[in-house]
């Protein structure tokens, strides 16, 4: 049971989406970040972002939002969830491109503390291929997800146990996005 009253069965609205029908306010533009941040046009793919924030989540011990964005990427990058597994439990020898192991190292960083990000994380990033702005959105992809994670941990939200649930969110997501219940 969540540490407030939010108003909502949550059973049927667990993890983050109880709060966010509490306060659709700010759910709206937290959706909003989550639609750009994971969904926009880029040139890391919807599943390379996914996994970013399952990473993150992960280390962050959030089991909702871990097993959430696991499904999510899995849903779109070929490896499925062995490969979300994979990469959840040692990146370095998951079977990913140098450049996004380059950016999961710093979105490792960034979950435990923004400053330990240094210049030499960046340098061996670029030397892989990274662009600026997949270095940007990478460590925004990290810090947004330590606040996410917080946000649903903090109000001790409900988590299913039944991985189903997160698989049939996954098919939500991937065809209609994190913007389109919130009008």
């Amino acid at each position: 049971m969540a540490h407030i009253d939010l108003g909502v069965d949550e059973k049927e609205f667990p993890g983050i989406t109880g709060p966010m029908r509490f306060r659709p306010e700010t759910a709206k533009p937290l959706n909003e970040l989550a639609e750009v941040l994971l969904r926009g046009p880029h040139s890391l793919t919807p599943g390379e972002r996914e996994l970013i924030a399952a990473y993150v989540s992960g280390g962050n011990e959030c089991g909702f939002c871990c097993a959430s964005h696991s499904a999510f990427a899995a849903a779109q990058l070929d490896g499925g969830m062995p490969l979300v597994d994979q990469v959840r439990a040692d990146a370095d020898a998951a079977p990913i491109s140098a450049k996004l192991r380059a950016l999961l190292r710093i979105a490792g960083v960034v979950r435990v503390d923004g400053r330990s990000v240094t210049p030499e994380l960046i340098a061996a990033a670029r030397a892989e291929g990274a662009t600026d702005l997949e270095i940007h959105d990478t460590v925004l992809i990290a810090a947004a997800f330590c606040m996410y994670n917080r946000y649903v941990d903090g109000l001790g939200t409900l988590q299913p146990e039944d991985p189903q649930r997160y698989v049939e969110s996954a098919h939500r997501i991937v065809e209609y996005g994190y913007t389109a219940s919130i009008g």
